[in-house]
C-alpha cells in the first residue's frame, strides 16, 4: 500500500519481499519478467501499479465523519466502480454497501467541544481519573473518540454481515478541533493506531496537513469527491454541503473551467448551538422553530458584517469564528445599539437561518445565471430543514434547488462516502486535493496511513 511514485527505485528484493507481503507470487523468474527489458513494464512503479495496486481501486472501504456540529459519528461502507470518472461507463460509480450512525457519548461530545473553544477545557469539572490541563484533555479525547470510532466500525460490519478482511482501509478524518489556515495548521483528533488495533483495518487520517504543507487550507476536501461523484458535462452543478459550516462545490459544464469550492459561513453550528440553549431539542427538525419566528434584519446586516463573509476564496472557517460565544456577544452589542427592538428566540432562529441560506446563496449566483443550466444539490443535515431548503430556494431563482437524493446518495451520507473515497486516493497513490479549491501549489497525495 505504498505510493508507486515513492517506489520507483526499489531493487530487486525489496520488490519481491513487497509482492509476496501482499500475498502474490515472487518468484525470482517472475520479478525477472516483471521488469526485464523484454517486459510491457518499463519502471517498477509500473510493474507494482498493474499487481499490488490493481486491486486497491475496487475493493471495499470504509468512511467516517463527526462534522463541526458534533451531533454523532457516520460511518458507511462502500466499493468504488474503478471507471467512475469515465462518463462512457455504465456502471454505477459507486455503491453504497452499508451506513451507521450513532451519537456521541455525553462526556465525550462535551469534552470535543470544550476542546473547540481555547482554554474552554478550564470550565470542565473533572472526573475521577480524569485530566485537569488542555493537553492531558486532548490525549484522553484522542483514545476516546478512536475506542468510540472503532465500535461504530465494527457495529457497521456486524450489522453488513462483512468480515474486516475484506474492507481495505478505513478513511477516517477525525474531530477537527482546531483550523488556523492563517498560521498554517489545522489539528484532527483521533488516534488511528486504536481504531487500527480495534478493527483490524488500516486506517487512514490526517488528511488535511498535506495540504496545508504546500500551501494550501486543508480544506474543503470533499470537492474533489463531488467532482468525480457527481460531476456532469451537460449543465453545471453545485453541490451545497450544510454540515456545521456551509461549503460549496462548483462543477462546472466544460472541463476548461476549473472546479471551485469554499466554505461559505455558519450552518447547523449555529442553529443547533441556539436551538439547544432555548429548548430540549439538539436541533431545529424541519426549520419549524425558525419558521415560527421572524426575520430580525438590522441583526442579520451586522451579523454578515463579520469579515470572513467578505473574504475572497479559497477560504476556510470553522467553530474558531463561528460559535455561540460569538453569537452571544453580537446580541449584546445589538441590544446596546438597539434599545426600542423587542424580539424573541425563535426571531433569533429565523435570523441565523437567513444567515446560513444569504451567505450560501450570495456565492452560487456568482456562478449561475438565467443563461445556464445549472442546479443546486444540497447535502449534510441542513438537506433535512425543509425551511432552510426553502429560503434557499427563494435566493436562488435560476436553479432547481433538490438535495443530493436526486443524484443517487442520501445527502445524510455524502462526506463520509467522501472520506472513503479519499482513503481510496491515498492507497493509489492519487492525488486528494484540488489546487484550485484550497489554494495549494500542486496537487498531493493525502493522508497518514496506520497499517493493521
Amino acid at each position: 500500500m505504498t505510493n508507486p511514485a515513492s517506489i520507483a527505485d526499489t531493487d530487486h528484493n525489496a520488490l519481491a519481499d513487497l509482492l509476496m507481503n501482499n500475498g502474490l507470487d515472487n518468484s525470482s523468474d517472475d520479478i525477472d519478467d516483471l521488469t526485464s527489458d523484454n517486459s510491457n513494464y518499463a519502471t517498477l512503479t509500473d510493474a507494482l501499479e498493474q499487481t499490488v495496486f490493481e486491486s486497491f481501486d475496487d475493493g471495499l472501504y470504509i468512511g467516517m465523519m463527526s462534522g463541526t456540529s458534533l451531533d454523532g459519528m457516520d460511518a458507511v461502507l462502500c466499493q468504488f466502480n474503478p471507471e467512475m470518472s469515465n462518463e462512457d461507463n455504465t456502471q454505477p460509480p459507486m455503491q453504497l454497501l452499508a451506513t451507521y450512525s450513532q451519537d456521541f457519548p455525553p462526556r465525550l461530545r462535551e469534552v470535543l467541544l470544550a476542546l473547540c473553544q481555547p482554554n474552554a477545557v478550564n470550565q470542565l469539572v473533572p472526573e475521577a481519573n480524569e485530566p485537569n490541563s488542555e493537553l492531558d484533555w486532548f490525549g484522553w479525547a484522542s483514545r476516546a473518540y478512536a475506542e468510540f470510532a472503532s465500535e461504530v466500525v465494527n457495529t457497521l460490519l456486524q450489522q453488513s454481515d462483512i468480515d474486516a478482511e475484506s474492507v481495505l482501509a478505513i478513511g477516517c478524518h477525525g474531530q477537527t478541533v482546531r483550523h488556523r489556515p492563517q498560521m498554517g495548521f489545522t489539528l484532527q483528533l483521533v488516534d488511528a493506531n486504536i481504531i487500527a488495533e480495534r478493527t483490524g483495518i488500516s486506517v487512514v487520517n490526517d488528511f488535511r496537513r498535506r495540504d496545508m504543507a504546500v500551501g494550501g487550507q486543508g480544506a474543503p476536501l470533499v470537492p474533489a469527491f463531488h467532482q468525480a461523484l457527481f460531476g456532469a458535462s451537460d449543465n453545471t452543478r453545485v453541490i451545497l454541503n450544510l454540515g456545521g459550516i456551509a461549503n460549496i462545490t462548483v462543477l462546472p459544464a466544460s472541463e476548461e473551467v476549473q472546479v471551485v469550492g469554499y466554505d461559505t459561513g455558519p450552518a447547523n453550528l449555529l442553529l443547533d448551538a441556539w436551538i439547544s440553549l432555548h429548548t430540549d431539542n439538539a436541533y431545529d427538525a424541519g426549520g419549524a422553530w425558525a419558521q415560527s419566528g421572524t426575520l430580525i434584519e438590522p441583526l442579520l446586516q451586522q451579523l454578515l458584517a463579520h469579515p470572513f463573509f467578505a473574504q475572497a476564496h479559497p477560504k476556510s472557517t470553522g467553530r474558531e469564528d463561528f460559535n455561540l460565544t460569538w453569537l452571544q456577544n453580537e446580541l449584546q452589542a445589538f441590544e446596546q445599539a438597539n434599545a426600542n427592538i423587542s424580539y424573541s428566540a425563535a426571531d433569533v432562529q429565523a435570523t441565523l437561518t437567513e444567515l446560513t441560506a444569504i451567505s450560501a446563496s450570495t456565492q452560487i449566483n456568482m456562478f449561475v445565471s438565467p443563461s445556464k443550466n445549472s442546479s443546486v444539490y444540497v447535502c449534510g443535515g441542513g438537506a433535512l430543514n425543509d425551511y432552510l431548503m426553502a429560503r434557499l430556494q427563494a435566493h436562488l431563482p435560476h436553479c432547481t434547488v433538490k438535495t443530493t437524493e436526486h443524484l443517487g446518495l442520501a445527502p445524510t451520507w455524502v462526506e463520509a462516502v467522501a472520506f472513503a473515497w479519499l482513503a481510496k486516493q491515498t492507497l493509489m497513490g492519487e492525488t486528494g486535493n484540488l489546487p484550485a479549491v484550497t489554494g495549494a501549489n500542486k496537487g498531493v497525495v493525502l493522508g497518514q496511513v496506520c497499517f493493521a
